[in-house]
């Protein structure tokens, strides 16, 4: 009875430090565990591996640092499978501070396979208007976006003068922390038909199946369980992979410590 009395009143500190240590532990020791492919995450892998070289995939980075444990992942192993296919990619925004964390897995990703910007990649940076914007896209691109995110013109790139709208891109991705991935539905998708694919945090991916079962959308790459899968697929782990152990163990941790003090209260109640 004293121990539960003890647990009923242990620290939050000591829990604060139980979870950091499992986190830091498992991730030291890089530990994997076997990752099972969703069929969502599998129609989004699919709908790009089945692109021939030189098609046009645009990336919209709908997110900033706040989610970036669960989307970093997904981008740096879309834009993996991309440059493996041979695949252009243009990079976009509609959250001004996610554009860094963009660019920074662009040169990560280009350099591990040797891909040059302009002739393999584009990055075009945020322009403020979102359903305006998305609406202009399927006009002109050059509406909205007349240069990339250093100012030089659109078509000083060679595979960006045959890129005009909608039209022109095979496959549009949004990585989603917010409500943006609704608008890509709603304007690009409705009334474009283009064909779209959305990864989104652990908290938005439920909001998003609707939009799969009615086949408005592609595929759901969702949390970072979406983006191990996705590296998994890929062949190239990354912090996905290595993130998911870690995750379950804390989950399991957060598991054990309510059953404890939900036995130590009654306890304690029916003792008083």
């Amino acid at each position: 009875m004293k121990l539960f009395e003890w647990l009923s009143n242990l620290d939050r500190r000591i829990i604060y430090l139980l979870v950091g240590l499992v986190v830091t532990t498992l991730l030291l020791l890089k530990v994997v565990m076997p990752i099972r492919i969703s069929e969502e995450v599998k129609m989004a892998y699919n709908e790009i591996d089945r692109l021939p070289p030189n098609s046009i995939v645009f990336i919209s980075i709908d997110y900033d640092a706040a989610s970036e444990p669960e989307l970093q992942p997904m981008l740096i192993a879309l834009l993996r499978h991309c440059f493996q296919k041979d695949i252009k990619v243009i990079l976009s925004g509609q959250w001004a501070l996610g554009l860094p964390l963009g660019e920074i897995a662009l040169n990560k990703v280009a350099k591990e396979y040797k891909k040059e910007y302009g002739k393999d990649y584009v990055n075009i940076g945020y322009r403020p208007g979102l359903t305006a914007l998305m609406v202009g896209i399927g006009r002109e691109i050059r509406d909205f976006y007349a240069t990339d995110y250093k100012g030089m013109p659109l078509d000083s790139f060679p595979f960006m003068r045959n890129v005009h709208n909608y039209n022109d891109i095979d496959i549009l991705v949004g990585l989603e922390a917010g409500a943006t991935g609704d608008a890509w539905v709603m304007y690009a998708g409705a009334r474009f038909n283009q064909k779209i694919i959305l990864g989104a945090t652990g908290v938005v991916a439920p909001d998003l199946y609707p939009y799969l079962q009615a086949k408005q959308i592609a595929g759901i790459i969702a949390g970072l369980q979406g983006a191990a899968e996705y590296e998994t697929l890929v062949k190239k782990a990354g912090t996905g992979i290595l993130g998911m152990p870690a995750q379950s163990a804390v989950h399991g941790l957060i598991v054990i410590f309510i059953i404890i003090s939900n036995i130590a209260f009654l306890l304690t109640k029916k003792r008083r």
